[in-house]
């Protein structure tokens, strides 16, 4: 277990972490802000570890979790700690909905996030998170230091709750970006995202690519990892793209040899 991985979630970059590392600009050469739109499972920020950082995702159950461990990571465990360990009460948990004040709203995240069903989190169309239940066995893998670490990096960044386009348009020279949108890996349009029930479309991706463009015509620097779909990469022309050797496969939480992905950057690759 590392902070890289305390939150389960099937789209994490953490398994490629070191491919990435080598591939991304040195955060030195940085120094006004690190900012992921799409923070997810957080894993290339807490490797990175930047000074300054602008983290942000659409989903509001995410965001409680990063804010409630940064703010009372204690409280936090202690509450995770409260609650039961077997299916009725995993049920119980589920059906509380996002009630409370903010540390109880935290812990009730991540204990689903621990003892779903591989870590999905996805709603249906009443918005209720109605992922089953996954068991105990990776519950005890995380402990009360690894929420203090946790939160000692949080409190470098600031965190928003937003659409990745309000994110984007506030960067501007000497930023640098990392974006891992939701995709599924080859295709060209992601039916379900891992952590909301909404769609990510294809007129999403070209807000996006968009979004990016206006982003590095400010001096903003960026690297994307995103379907190898051939519509997709073309969003992205002007840009250097190389073919990711392993990465996420189509059944979650695999990683397979040419998963159909690529890494997309606003500067030149070695490997160019």
């Amino acid at each position: 277990m590392t902070i890289t991985h305390f939150l389960r979630y099937p789209g994490s970059k953490r398994r490629m972490l070191e491919y990435l590392s080598e591939r991304l600009l040195d955060l030195s050469d940085f120094p006004c802000r690190y900012v992921e739109p799409f923070v997810g499972g957080g894993a290339v920020f807490f490797l990175l570890e930047p000074r300054h950082a602008l983290l942000s995702d659409v989903n509001p159950d995410l965001i409680d979790l990063y804010r409630g461990i940064r703010q009372s990571p204690v409280a936090v465990w202690e509450r995770y700690c409260a609650f039961g360990n077997n299916k009725a009460e995993y049920q119980r948990v589920r059906a509380l909905g996002s009630t409370g004040i903010l540390v109880d709203r935290a812990a009730r995240v991540l204990f689903l996030n621990r003892t779903c069903f591989k870590g999905m989190w996805r709603h249906n169309r009443n918005g209720d998170f109605n992922v089953g239940y996954g068991g105990q066995a990776r519950r005890w893998v995380i402990n009360e230091e690894t929420l203090r670490i946790v939160a000692r990096a949080l409190r470098k960044a600031q965190i928003k709750c937003c659409d990745f386009e309000e994110v984007v348009d506030q960067c501007d020279e000497g930023d640098f970006l990392f974006l891992d949108p939701p995709y599924r890996p080859g295709e060209r349009a992601q039916l379900h995202d891992h952590y909301i029930g909404r769609q990510f479309t294809f007129a999403d991706h070209r807000r996006l690519a968009a979004a990016m463009r206006r982003a590095k015509k400010r001096g903003a620097q960026w690297a994307l990892t995103t379907s190898a779909h051939p519509d997709i990469v073309a969003l992205f022309r002007g840009n250097y793209v190389l073919a990711i050797p392993r990465g996420t496969g189509r059944r979650p939480g695999t990683t397979i040899a040419n998963p159909g992905e690529v890494l997309i950057t606003s500067y030149r690759l070695k490997e160019e």
